[in-house]
């Protein structure tokens, strides 16, 4: 008789990164973490907590506020063959990082025709949600997707954030590790059967294949990080009117799992994508246009896109009217059905 896999508690998904960074630290002692505050107060969020104690202060490095220079020290420590994971503490301090890690970091592979690898990790809290202050809720990702060389990729849930943390560090390739800040809170049980061993074959699912989580038959939405839960949501909704909505948590923004994607609106002919990020050139964008390519005399409707408005994020007690919430999602369900 075969035994059960071996669950924890239900832990929300901050924690389930922390054991996942924790894992692999244990079993790779070429990883090491930087980030300012990660230390002794285990960062803003606290998903470092305790890994100072253990891990030592050679392991779990805190930084000064200085992004560039946190990014610019980890291709170097890349080059000498660590596993760096870097943290950015908010969205919006990234950027004056994202000359080394656009000029720098995806392109130093490339450069020097494979000899040098770059398996760094950088860690961004993103999104809105929690009433934060200017600088602190955005959602930047389409600006890096659109740089070769960079592994993109963001959680919706606990269990995936403990593995896909663990395959990101396993990668030879940079990765932006997304975190939807809005969910770290949200809590799930987690499968602690996953290999210790952090080789990118280690988990069953590859760090960039979507998933189908709600099957349905007359639309498909599309959507990945914060937006999934609002997407399940939308489906439950609609359900109730007898409308069967599938649902993708895209989990990879690049590369792009297509072939889940365009397998699910091949059966439902209808797209709707779903981001925090403003629409306008926005990841979904380039979604839309790659399924309409491939699934031109499949759709029953226009690829719909649901996001951000093309304007600065805005004040706390206003970002409800900014981010893609139900009511909006669902009106674009509408409109799309209604072809």
């Amino acid at each position: 008789m075969t035994e059960a896999p071996a669950k924890t508690p239900k832990v929300p998904m901050a924690k389930a990164i922390t054991m996942g960074l924790r894992r692999a630290m244990e079993a790779d002692p070429k990883v090491l973490l930087m980030g300012e505050d990660i230390g002794a107060l285990g960062g803003v969020f606290r998903v470092t907590d305790g890994l100072l104690k253990d891990f030592g202060p050679d392991r779990v490095v805190d930084t000064p506020l200085a992004e560039s220079g946190i990014l610019g020290t980890a291709i170097g420590l890349a080059m000498r063959g660590y596993r760096p994971v870097c943290e950015i503490q908010f969205d919006g301090f990234i950027f004056p990082a994202f000359d080394q890690i656009t000029t720098q970091l995806a392109k130093m592979t490339f450069r020097s025709h494979g000899l040098l690898q770059m398996p760094v990790v950088i860690r961004v809290p993103y999104g809105g949600g929690i009433g934060a202050v200017e600088h602190h809720s955005e959602s930047p990702e389409a600006l890096f997707a659109h740089t070769a060389g960079l592994r993109i990729v963001s959680p919706s849930n606990p269990a995936d954030a403990f593995a896909m943390i663990q395959q990101a560090i396993a990668s030879p390739d940079p990765v932006m590790f997304f975190e939807p800040k809005s969910r770290y809170w949200d809590k799930a049980e987690l499968d602690t059967d996953v290999p210790a061993d952090t080789s990118a074959h280690a988990i069953e699912v590859s760090l960039h294949s979507a998933r189908v989580v709600r099957a349905g038959t007359d639309l498909t939405i599309a959507a990945y990080g914060p937006t999934v839960t609002t997407a399940l949501a939308a489906a439950e909704s609609a359900a109730a009117e007898g409308r069967s909505i599938e649902v993708i948590d895209l989990r990879s923004i690049s590369p792009i799992d297509f072939d889940t994607l365009t397998a699910s609106v091949q059966r439902t002919g209808r797209l709707v994508v779903a981001h925090e990020a403003p629409v306008f050139f926005g990841s979904g964008a380039e979604i839309a246009a790659r399924v309409t390519e491939r699934c031109f005399f499949a759709l029953e409707a226009p690829v719909l896109r649901v996001g951000g408005f093309h304007a600065p994020y805005p004040p706390a007690n206003i970002e409800e009217e900014y981010l893609p919430n139900l009511d909006r999602l669902l009106d674009a369900v509408d409109r799309a059905l209604a072809y």
